[in-house]
């Protein structure tokens, strides 16, 4: 009689360990969704204590003194998250404010083709589906998990305006080669915008290398900054190339003018900023990224990529067949798990204490530096015992 072979046991992460009780929520829960929302840290909480603190004592004055100065700090670290310069970086309220920036700012007189997946946020696509005229391309996974390179090369021609895409799918967790796709953008004349919101914060990021022409991210998930903060990086030379159509005060060069009949956009990136920022969420964002920060996105990626490793392990050894990339080199901290009625799995992990999120067939599991191996562990028996 053979026996059922077991896995070894993974043991805790010194790193979770240290950082885990900045993280209230796993006081009452065990939270396992951070590519839906990032954990919110003591350090965050605080320094939306510390913007409302400023309000109520200075009011207005705020602004010139300290509140100004903390839109240029995030725009650094934002910059810094991704390997670009500040003046590279537009701060924005939403990915879809940075797509409808790009989208307004392209001449599509010859250039009309978009090209884009069916595993992208629909975002993506919802932008250039309501513009009549312009072709979009949704390209099919290949294997229901990825969108290799060479089917964006067989789509990619000199009509196509943009190839954009995920660097990492929210519905799959594969990890896109984000350079091999710029290339073949460029070939044919094309740009290549990258949606990095699953990447940025759990995947190290130099977007210079990757040779990309945009690329966006924002708090809510990876980086730990919840709403209402998000980025978009413009490469250097595109600056004053493109200049978007739809325009805001933030984005004049002289924007303390108040002139109604001159508009002068920025010389660099802030041209594709709106209104005014939210100043709670960039508050709240600035604390996120001191957290991750001081962790190191090198070594959060190290750590989760243990957990998702683990997990997917232990996952198909319970007989699971979890969608995820065929490579750990393509995988990152969202694993998919199968589910014939994901709704009432996540409700049920739930009243056991467990908090996932479900999507199209599948519960989505994704461990982050601050868990620990008893996390999912505890989950795969919860959900095993129906």
């Amino acid at each position: 009689m053979t026996s059922t072979p077991v896995l070894p046991a993974l043991d805790p992460s010194p790193v979770a360990l240290r950082w885990r009780p900045e993280f209230p929520i796993f006081e009452r829960t065990t939270y396992l969704n951070t590519c839906s929302l990032g954990a919110l840290s003591r350090r965050a909480r605080a320094r939306v204590n510390e913007h409302l603190d400023l309000w109520e004592a200075m009011g207005a004055s705020a602004w010139y003194e300290i509140w100004w100065a903390a839109l240029a700090d995030l725009r650094a670290g934002y910059a810094r998250v991704i390997g670009a310069a500040p003046h590279e970086i537009a701060l924005q309220p939403n990915a879809n404010a940075a797509l409808t920036m790009v989208a307004e700012a392209l001449d599509y007189g010859t250039r009309r083709r978009i090209v884009t997946t069916a595993l992208d946020f629909p975002t993506i696509p919802y932008q250039w589906l309501s513009k009549p005229g312009v072709e979009v391309v949704v390209l099919e996974p290949a294997d229901g998990v990825r969108v290799l390179p060479e089917q964006f090369a067989d789509e990619v021609d000199d009509r196509t305006a943009l190839v954009i895409t995920s660097h990492v799918y929210f519905t799959t967790g594969a990890l896109q080669d984000a350079a091999a796709l710029a290339t073949i953008a460029h070939r044919h004349g094309a740009l290549c915008f990258i949606d990095g919101y699953q990447a940025a914060g759990q995947v190290p990021v130099d977007v210079h290398a990757l040779g990309v022409d945009f690329y966006c991210g924002g708090g809510l998930k990876w980086l730990m900054g919840g709403t209402g903060t998000a980025f978009l990086y413009v490469r250097e030379g595109l600056h004053r190339q493109l200049a978007p159509t739809t325009a805001g005060w933030f984005g004049h060069k002289e924007q303390f003018r108040f002139d109604p009949r001159d508009w002068t956009p920025h010389d660099d990136a802030r041209r594709f900023e709106g209104g005014t920022n939210a100043l709670p969420s960039v508050y709240l964002q600035l604390g996120g990224l001191e957290v991750l920060e001081q962790v190191g996105i090198p070594e959060a990626r190290r750590v989760t990529m243990e957990l998702a490793e683990d997990l997917i392990a232990r996952a198909e050894e319970a007989g699971l067949r979890p969608r995820v990339a065929p490579t750990p080199a393509e995988r990152t901290g969202i694993v998919m798990l199968p589910s014939d009625d994901p709704r009432r799995d996540v409700a049920r992990l739930a009243e056991r204490g467990y908090v996932v999120d479900a999507r199209p067939g599948h519960v989505r599991v994704s461990p982050f530096f601050y868990n620990l191996p008893d996390d999912h562990r505890g989950l795969l028996e919860a959900l095993r015992d129906r």
